[in-house]
């Protein structure tokens, strides 16, 4: 359980680059036997999500933000011994940003949780190449695509890379977010086959558990 006053304790330390806070506080839930997802929605995404309003809001700078995105993704190693124990089943995804996509924290949420349900999951980060991800996806044969958008602009690429990944690989599934379609574009989905808008994590953990 995540209490307010621990909540409020996190973020005012992550905002503030408080690195040993913020360790000290993920490894006791950690150490606590916490459930990973309560940690990772409760905690992580809910925090990115403040920190993201802040930053639309112009309460905190462009520095400021990228500080609190690189220390929530060093306190996600500190979840992966557990994350990894985890018994696996036989799927395997691919989680990738689109080309142009620099914001690389919810993808690798993301990711994680396909780790955390018991698949094998690929984690290419932010800016694939659109060829490169093309290959790979028929070096790997991954059972679904995640595809993740942070910004609003790099709409046009993001469809660039679903027409050419359901041209070349038509029986694919495939999984599109990110916080660009609260901006619009969630309709995208509807020309491509076996393409499917996902909001949430919970939406996504109902689809893949």
């Amino acid at each position: 359980m995540i209490s307010s006053s621990m909540y409020q304790q996190y973020f005012s330390a992550l905002r503030n680059g408080n690195r040993e806070t913020c360790t000290r506080i993920v490894q006791d839930l950690l150490d606590r036997k916490i459930d990973l997802k309560m940690l990772y929605v409760n905690l992580f995404q809910k925090s990115l999500y403040q920190v993201g309003e802040l930053w639309e809001t112009n309460q905190i700078t462009v520095a400021r933000e990228h500080m609190v995105t690189a220390l929530t993704e060093s306190l996600l190693n500190l979840v992966y011994p557990v994350l990894f124990s985890a018994p696996h089943k036989e799927k395997s995804a691919i989680v990738s940003c689109a080309a142009n996509e620099y914001h690389q924290i919810g993808s690798k949420i993301v990711a994680d949780f396909f780790e955390l349900n018991g698949w094998d999951c690929h984690f290419l980060g932010a800016n694939t190449p659109l060829a490169d991800l093309l290959k790979f996806i028929d070096e790997v044969n991954p059972d679904l695509l995640g595809l993740s958008l942070s910004v609003y602009f790099n709409m046009p690429a993001l469809r660039k890379t679903i027409e050419a990944v359901t041209s070349d690989f038509p029986h694919l599934d495939l999984l599109v977010g990110g916080q660009a379609f609260n901006r619009g574009g969630k309709n995208i989905v509807n020309n491509y086959p076996n393409t499917r808008y996902i909001a949430s994590l919970d939406e996504l953990e109902s689809l893949i558990a």
